[in-house]
C-alpha cells in the first residue's frame, strides 16, 4: 500500500518569492528520505528541499527559473510501502537548510565540519581524486559549492556519492578530513586560498597532568568555523576612538521612569543605535557589502543593526530591522524582547538575516578596547567597552566626563583608514549629543 502527498515550500523566511535554480528530480524517480529534490536561491540564501518521505515523484509542478513562495506545491510524492504512517500534508511541508551567512543561516553547513578540523579522524578509505575533463564543473548544487569554498575544499578532487557522481556535503566533508588527517592541501596552491596550512598536531594533553573534557555548544561549533573565515579571508582594521557620553547618559537616567512606564528599561544600547545609523547615513559604504567577486559594492538603503547577545550556549547575533524609524523607547522593548528570545534559544532563521552593520558591546562586563571580528557580508563592526570617568580640559580647567571606549573593525578592502577615522568621529559626535541624530 502507498499513499500519496504534496510536497511545499516551507518557511523561507521574510522573502515573498525564491527562485528555484536547481531541480534534482524527475517524473517516475524513487527518492530516498532526505534526498534533495530542488535548490532555491534567494539574494541572502541557498536552500535544498529534501523529501520528507522516501518514495517515487508522480509529478513535478516547478521548472528552473520559476519563482516560488510558502506553501506552493513543487512536487507529488508516492510514499513507498514501509514509510510508516501516512504524513499528513502539513508533516510533509519539509524545513529548508539555510546555506549561508552570520550565526543560524549557515548552521546547515557547519554543523558537520567544526568537529572534523578541530580533531581530524584518520579515514579508513581516503577519498580519491575524481577525474574532471578541463573546463567542466562538478556536479554539485550551490549550496555544496558554497560549503565547499568555506573549507577552501576544491571540488574537482571530490568523489561524488549520490547519484550520477553528484557531490554531497558528506562528500565534501570526508574529503576534508582525510586531507587534514594526511596533512595533504585541500585546495589548488595556485588558488592561493588561506586555507592552505598544515593541521595542527593532536596532542594527548592527560600525559602532562589531569585534564577534563568539555563539549562545545552547538552555537559554538555553528559560528566557530564562519569566524574563523572571516578574520583569516577579512583584512580587518581596528580604529579605535572615544565618546564624551555625559549629557547622554544624564538624559537617559532622566527618561528611565517613562521607560519603566512602558514596562522596558532605557539602556546605552538605543542610543548606539540610534548614532550608528546617523553615521552610516553619513558614510554610506559602511553601509554595503562587497560582492562575492570583489568587483562591485552593494550600497544599502535600509538600516537593519545586528545587536550581539550573550547566551549561556554562546554568542548570537539577531537583527533589529528598520532602526531608522524606531524612537529610543520602541529600540528599547525590541531589544528586551529579542535579547530573551536569544537566552531561552527560541529565535528564528529570520532573526538572523538582512543585517547592514553590527554593535558588540562589553560594557556590562568591562575592558577597555578589543578587535570585534566583521560579521560578513557586512564591512564593519561596532565594539563598545565599559565606559569611565575621565577628566578632560575645556580651555580653562579639568571637567569629569564620562567617556565611552570605541573599537571600529572594518574591511581595509572597501574601506581606507581616513574614512573609518571620519566615521567613529562623527560617531562620537552623536553620541556627545545625541539631539544632533534628529537634525
Amino acid at each position: 500500500m502507498s499513499n500519496t502527498i504534496e510536497i511545499r515550500i516551507p518557511d523561507i523566511g521574510d522573502f515573498d518569492g525564491v527562485d528555484v535554480i536547481e531541480v534534482l528530480m524527475a517524473a517516475d524517480q524513487e527518492v530516498a528520505k532526505e534526498e534533495s529534490l530542488l535548490t532555491l536561491e534567494s539574494d541572502k540564501a541557498t536552500m535544498e528541499i529534501p523529501s520528507p518521505e522516501s518514495g517515487v515523484i508522480t509529478d513535478i509542478r516547478v521548472a528552473v527559473g520559476d519563482v516560488v513562495k510558502e506553501g506552493d506545491v513543487v512536487a507529488i510524492l508516492q510514499v513507498s510501502t514501509g514509510s510508516g504512517e501516512t504524513p499528513s500534508v502539513e508533516d510533509a511541508v519539509v524545513e529548508a537548510e539555510p546555506a549561508v551567512k552570520e550565526p543560524v543561516e549557515i548552521k546547515a553547513e557547519v554543523a558537520v565540519a567544526a568537529p572534523a578540523v578541530e580533531t581530524p579522524q584518520p579515514v579508513a578509505t581516503p577519498a580519491p581524486a575524481v577525474s574532471v575533463p578541463t573546463g567542466s564543473l562538478p556536479h554539485a548544487s550551490p549550496a555544496v559549492r558554497r560549503f565547499a569554498r568555506e573549507l577552501g575544499a576544491d571540488l574537482q578532487r571530490v568523489t561524488g556519492s549520490a547519484r550520477a557522481g553528484r557531490i554531497t556535503r558528506d562528500d565534501v566533508k570526508a574529503f576534508v578530513k582525510q586531507a587534514l588527517s594526511s596533512g595533504t592541501q585541500i585546495a589548488p596552491q595556485a588558488t592561493g586560498m588561506p586555507f592552505d596550512l598544515p593541521p595542527l598536531r593532536e596532542i594527548d594533553f592527560s600525559k602532562f597532568g589531569e585534564i577534563e573534557t568539555l563539549a562545545l555548544s552547538r552555537i559554538q561549533k555553528l559560528s566557530g568555523s564562519f569566524l574563523a573565515r572571516n578574520w583569516i579571508s577579512i583584512p580587518h582594521v581596528t580604529q579605535f576612538d572615544e565618546a564624551d557620553t555625559t549629557e547622554m547618559e544624564a538624559f537617559r537616567k532622566a527618561n528611565q521612569e517613562l521607560a519603566r512606564e512602558r514596562g522596558t528599561k532605557l539602556t546605552p544600547l538605543p542610543f548606539m543605535i540610534k548614532a550608528c545609523v546617523a553615521a552610516l547615513k553619513q558614510f554610506p559604504r559602511f553601509n554595503a557589502s562587497l560582492s562575492i567577486d570583489g568587483e562591485s559594492l552593494v550600497l544599502k538603503n535600509y538600516f537593519h543593526i545586528g545587536i550581539a547577545v550573550d547566551t549561556p550556549d554562546g554568542l548570537v547575533v539577531p537583527v533589529l530591522r528598520d532602526c531608522d524609524q524606531k524612537g529610543l523607547l520602541e529600540l528599547a522593548e525590541e531589544l528586551a524582547e529579542v535579547s530573551q528570545r536569544a537566552r531561552d534559544g527560541k529565535l528564528l532563521p529570520r532573526d538572523f538575516q538582512g543585517g547592514c552593520f553590527s554593535i558588540s558591546s562589553l560594557g556590562g562586563i568591562g575592558g577597555t578596547a578589543f578587535t570585534p571580528i566583521i560579521n560578513a557580508p557586512e564591512v564593519a563592526i561596532l565594539g563598545v567597552s565599559r565606559s569611565y570617568m575621565k577628566p578632560l580640559w575645556n580651555g580653562m580647567e579639568f571637567r569629569p566626563r564620562l567617556m565611552l571606549p570605541l573599537s571600529l573593525s572594518y574591511d581595509h578592502r572597501v574601506i581606507d583608514g581616513a574614512s573609518a577615522a571620519r566615521f567613529t568621529r562623527y560617531l562620537a559626535d552623536m553620541m556627545a549629543d545625541i539631539r544632533r541624530v534628529m537634525l
